[in-house]
């Protein structure tokens, strides 16, 4: 980095870059706990040497925290496929439910922004498709963060909301649900050559949350891979050519997990656990009425902090689910 000529490596030296953020962010938290330890032997030994029982209790607390600190640096070392550490494109879709699953689908996207500030990720809306009465048919997330990947794929899959309507008079009680697709994002498109022929590029006014230029211009693209049918759509940006870019960027990563379906049974199974967005599919359930109960139902964690699960405290979940696929690896 320190080489005159590095900036002018592009690509290759946002990598290198990337590469050095992440190993920093394993290098500090892991001397810091070092540190915390020393210090802590230190004062234990003078606690005993003076019999002080108000210290002694101060280290008590001190090692807990600790402890707690490294159990979270040993659960990230497990994190080392060779996605886990990319930035992610995350969608959510309304299922079935309408209004109710539209509404869904935009406290899904809340939850989510929520955890990503608790992170320090940062996060980009690419596309929102807002819903007839309430809420998002749609919405495509540009995450990037260390692990992001390792972490958020836990979270593939339908989600299930159990509530009182605040949509029907009668305040009777629906059920609804939003599916949750996470792909890694791949700065080199990850080796996949799309042909011009194979694209049917559309372009529209875009809609939403997209910012004072919303309506005026044809900026939003929209993008079909016809051999595939997959869909790509953004509207984040000013310009068409921007927005082009940025949805040719998000087809070549779903066009590389596609591919990586094929080779690895394991990653067609993580994909296929979304399947129909419908009742009898879900990994999740969030129970609002009658009772307060948030379970997933793949490794039977649940807690009844409904209102911190969907304020981004989601990490409880995650970890059980990325522990239990570690055990049976």
């Amino acid at each position: 980095m320190a080489k005159p000529n590095f900036w002018d490596m592009g690509q290759a030296a946002q990598d290198l870059v990337q590469e050095l953020s992440n190993l920093r962010g394993v290098i500090k938290p892991l001397e810091a706990a070092t540190e915390n330890l020393e210090e802590i032997s230190v004062l234990y030994e003078l606690a005993q040497e003076e019999s002080d029982e108000e210290s002694l209790a101060e280290v008590g607390s001190e090692i807990g925290a600790v402890e707690k600190e490294i159990g979270q640096l040993q659960f990230q070392a497990m994190l080392g496929g060779k996605n886990d550490s990319k930035n992610v494109y995350l969608s959510i879709h309304a299922g079935a439910g309408g209004t109710e699953s539209c509404d869904w689908a935009v406290m899904l996207y809340r939850m989510y922004s929520r955890w990503v500030e608790e992170h320090k990720f940062k996060a980009e809306v690419l596309d929102w498709q807002d819903g007839e009465q309430a809420g998002i048919r749609s919405v495509t997330i540009n995450i990037k963060g260390r692990l992001v990947y390792g972490y958020l794929q836990a979270e593939i899959g339908v989600h299930r909301l159990v509530r009182i309507s605040p949509f029907d008079s009668g305040n009777r009680r629906h059920t609804s649900f939003a599916s949750v697709d996470v792909i890694p994002e791949f700065e080199d498109g990850g080796d996949i050559e799309i042909l011009d022929n194979d694209l049917k590029v559309d372009t529209y006014k875009a809609g939403g949350a997209g910012g004072q230029h919303v309506n005026k211009t044809d900026s939003a693209v929209r993008m079909t891979h016809q051999p595939t049918g997959i869909v790509v759509q953004c509207q984040s940006e000013r310009s068409q050519h921007a927005n082009r870019r940025a949805a040719m960027k998000l087809l070549q990563a779903r066009l590389s997990r596609l591919e990586e379906q094929k080779r690895e049974e394991e990653l067609s199974k993580l994909y296929s656990e979304k399947g129909e967005i419908a009742f009898g599919s879900q990994i999740r359930s969030y129970v609002l009425q009658p009772y307060q109960m948030i379970k997933d139902h793949r490794t039977d964690a649940e807690t009844g902090r409904v209102d911190a699960v969907l304020d981004g405290d989601i990490d409880m979940f995650i970890e059980a689910y990325l522990r239990s696929r570690m055990g049976k690896k």
